[in-house]
């Protein structure tokens, strides 16, 4: 069975005196049209049930509504291997449609998925359409690769919609800001994402929503989406110091803990210290939150600010003021500490957003930045393949801190 193609390929290279790489690919391109072609008579046939050199009787004929083939209409398709002129057979009753390329269609094998690729890798719709021609020599342009992203808005809906797990361990929360055309002119609108943890160590991006305002409305309103689609409790929330997160975390997930980032706490509280001081309260504040259990930590809070208090109320202020949520991983274990004790887990994933998109300086409108922001995520997600370190260890100490709340 295998020999015999081989023979055949064989033979039709030595009729060919191929003398170049170019003429072997016109030859398949040429193969690749008559294959195609062949498909496309292959389903009328069945269509009408009967081939095309076949005769019939009218009795035959009746049978099938009496229908005929009537001819061809021309088609210019998209290939890997460049356009296709083909003739797409037609019935007098208009009932067929090819299987193999869909009557809308005019890319074949796989070019769709190569332009959505480009995409997701954050090029620009024009150099998308120059990329195209360079490497297949198919005429694409701008408007064609716009609707060809928009195909896959359904999908961008569903994923945001999909059912959640019931329990997440940890789940962060933070924003990356673009600027994105609404009412004729760019403003910036934030992408609000949310990732977490599940049981068995994995992350996954639960969803991303466009706003303009953060609040704790907004906020709100995310997270109840979170528990419409099934999320019934989350451990701990990791967040930065964006507005509205503390509020709506107590009104959707009471149960929950809330840390906020000490990596952003730090910058946030030192801004305005000068830069002759800033190396000296920065070795005092190391202090407080390296120290090994909360009471320590407090102690040398209040040596930090009967030394600084009076020069830098503001930054002493802060600590206090937000204390509750930055101390909350004083009661873990060094295992949990290290995944709560920042925000980089998702901050590393926005790097990886801004990587994508750095050569999108704007966006058209909001559906324009979730449709790159999903084919990123999509990208990302895919090399998430290995659990969170120590998550055994890590498990092991929730299941004895969180007894109740962990599924049998």
């Amino acid at each position: 069975m295998t020999k015999a193609p081989a023979e055949m390929m064989r033979e039709f290279v030595k009729s060919q005196n191929f003398t170049s790489t170019d003429e072997v690919m016109t030859a398949m391109k040429d193969m690749f049209k008559d294959i195609l072609q062949e498909v496309m008579e292959c389903e009328l046939a069945d269509e009408l049930g009967y081939e095309k050199s076949e005769r019939v009787s009218n009795d035959e004929c009746s049978n099938k509504s009496k229908n005929y083939r009537n001819g061809y209409s021309k088609k210019t398709v998209k290939t890997q291997m460049g356009e296709l002129e083909i003739k797409v057979p037609r019935d007098r009753n208009g009932e067929y449609e090819p299987k193999i390329i869909s009557k809308y269609n005019r890319n074949a094998d796989g070019m769709e998925e190569k332009i959505l690729s480009l995409y997701a890798c954050g090029m620009s719709q024009r150099d998308i359409s120059e990329r195209i021609k360079n490497l297949y020599d198919v005429e694409i342009s701008p408007e064609l690769v716009s609707e060809i992203s928009e195909k896959i808005m359904p999908d961008v809906t569903a994923w945001q919609n999909r059912p959640l797990e019931a329990v997440y361990p940890f789940v962060f929360m933070d924003a990356i800001h673009y600027k994105v055309k609404e009412n004729h002119q760019y403003i910036t609108k934030a992408a609000y994402v949310v990732l977490g943890i599940n049981l068995d160590g994995q992350k996954d991006i639960l969803g991303i929503w466009i706003g303009e305002n953060e609040s704790s409305k907004f906020w709100l309103n995310v997270l109840n989406e979170l528990k419409t689609r099934g999320i019934k409790d989350v451990f701990l929330f990791c967040v930065d110091g964006l507005t509205g997160f503390r509020q709506a975390i107590e009104a959707a997930f009471p149960n929950a803990q809330i840390q906020r980032c000490i990596i952003h706490q730090i910058r946030s509280s030192t801004r305005f210290v000068s830069y002759k001081h800033i190396k000296e309260l920065m070795a005092d504040l190391k202090k407080v939150y390296q120290a090994i259990s909360e009471e320590e930590a407090m102690n040398n809070l209040i040596l930090f600010k009967d030394k600084w208090g009076k020069t830098y109320p503001s930054c002493v202020k802060s600590w206090e003021e937000n204390w509750d949520i930055l101390s909350t991983f004083f009661a873990y274990p060094p295992e949990v500490r290290k995944i709560i004790y920042t925000t980089n887990i998702i901050e590393g994933l926005n790097r990886q957003f801004r990587q994508i998109t750095k050569n999108k300086p704007s966006f058209t409108n909001d559906d324009s930045l979730r449709k790159m922001l999903y084919l990123a995520s999509q990208k990302i997600v895919e090399r998430w393949t290995q659990r969170c370190r120590n998550w055994d260890i890590v498990l092991s100490q929730l299941s004895i801190i969180f007894e109740d709340r962990i599924p049998a």
